[in-house]
């Protein structure tokens, strides 16, 4: 099988496989998807800032575009010994799924193709089609544990000449971890802060680190069903900052949806209150969600939340026709449903 083990990743990339001809990279912490994909192209040797010898793709470009990804890879670079082919923002794509499993049956000989990809399941048709496929590797990311967030902690504040101690640092690393590269940009912020006093002190922390730890896009989904305008802000602005795709965030949010929608018409079709349909959803709510989704049902009406997933879908075809604005597009309509959670949903 073509995959390494999540605490194998890091070795892999500090020396890839100059026969790997198609690297997926992917998990929930987007931050260190992303960390880890310029990794490999730093130290693969290719160069992703020329356009002679690289292209981006985002994965939905694939489904208007049959074939794109096996042109790309079969074009012969013209200044460089290989082609990059970096693919953003990967999920249940067929088409890429297709192109991918053409990919690794007969690697390309001149490029290598790069996947960026959130949360795969096992047996997701992406990570079949890289898992079991010739020159193809898949490197899962997950969030980081104790001994890598005191890694990603030394390496800044040595570049600083700073230290810290034993009660800063545990509050720092309580603060850390949901997601890498949010993680790093709050290490990077106390660095600066402290830069020329030698070392990080416990006040230090306290004033200059938010909590990051729970980083995800999972909260502000969340946020929005229970009306919570603060924490969507801040959980919004967070991802936004760590490069995580609108498109995933809006994704999540109709998927959350589309499961209202049908335990709403359960609960008008049979008159059930909304913790017996909760209680008997399959798949099952995890049970500290209960209360949040309970809450959004008796809230949301079936008409509102055909109202909210049509918004949803308007505002999908928005970012992809205009993707510069896609951050502010996301969030407005997100806001929109926000507040329509707090009054209630009707």
């Amino acid at each position: 099988m073509a995959q390494k083990k999540a605490h194998e990743v890091d070795s892999w990339l500090r020396k890839p496989d100059p026969d790997i001809r198609i690297v997926l990279i992917y998990g929930p912490d987007r931050g260190l998807v992303a960390e880890r994909a310029r990794a490999f192209v730093e130290r693969a040797g290719l160069d992703a800032d020329d356009p002679f010898s690289s292209v981006r793709i985002e994965a939905s470009e694939l489904d208007a575009v049959p074939g794109r990804l096996l042109d790309e890879a079969a074009t012969v670079p013209m200044f460089s010994a290989r082609r990059l082919i970096w693919v953003k923002n990967a999920a249940a794509h067929k088409q890429l799924v297709e192109e991918v499993k053409a990919l690794a049956a007969a690697p390309p000989r001149d490029s290598v193709v790069l996947i960026e990809a959130g949360d795969l399941k096992k047996g997701a048709p992406l990570r079949g089609a890289v898992e079991t496929g010739r020159a193809a590797m898949a490197l899962p990311c997950y969030a980081d544990d104790g001994r890598t967030i005191d890694a990603v902690i030394d390496e800044i504040l040595a570049r600083e000449g700073l230290s810290i101690g034993l009660e800063a640092r545990q509050a720092l690393r309580a603060n850390l971890g949901g997601d890498r590269l949010a993680s790093r940009s709050e290490v990077e912020k106390l660095a600066l802060y402290c830069r020329g006093a030698g070392e990080v002190r416990l006040d230090d922390v306290r004033t200059m680190t938010g909590d990051v730890s729970g980083l995800g896009i999972d909260d502000v989904v969340d946020a929005v069903l229970c009306g919570n305008g603060q924490t969507f802000d801040a959980s919004f602005t967070r991802l936004a900052a760590s490069g995580t795709s609108p498109f995933l965030v809006l994704a999540a949010a109709m998927r959350q949806f589309q499961l209202l929608q049908l335990m709403r018409g359960e609960m008008d079709a049979a008159a059930r209150p909304a913790s017996a349909v909760v209680a008997a959803a399959r798949p099952p709510v995890f049970f500290s969600r209960r209360r949040l989704v309970e809450a959004a049902l008796q809230r949301w009406s079936a008409a509102g939340l055909d109202r909210a997933l049509e918004r949803l879908q308007a505002t999908v075809l928005l970012t992809r026709r205009r993707p510069d604005l896609a951050v502010a597009t996301a969030r407005q309509a997100l806001m929109a449903l926000l507040v329509e959670s707090a009054r209630g949903g009707r």
